[in-house]
């Protein structure tokens, strides 16, 4: 592919943007690809899971019997 700013360039990070590592496999760079994959899944296991631990948490404290939230 050619250099930066380039078009492939540009057609891999848009890859990358939506499945880590892509771009990375799109450019023919296997090995980062795999390690960019590897560590994003990784990653998103780890913290978004604390935080989504955290929010269950909060959630449960905050909750009110009384005031039950509206029906949609």
């Amino acid at each position: 592919m050619a250099g930066q700013g380039s078009g492939g360039n540009v057609l891999a990070a848009l890859c990358s943007f939506f499945i880590p590592g892509l771009g990375q496999l799109l450019q023919g760079r296997l090995g980062m690809a795999i390690v960019q994959f590897l560590l994003a899944v990784a990653l998103w296991f780890v913290f978004l899971g604390w935080i989504i631990h955290i929010w269950s948490i909060l959630d449960a404290a905050k909750f009110n019997p009384e005031n039950p939230p509206a029906a949609t």
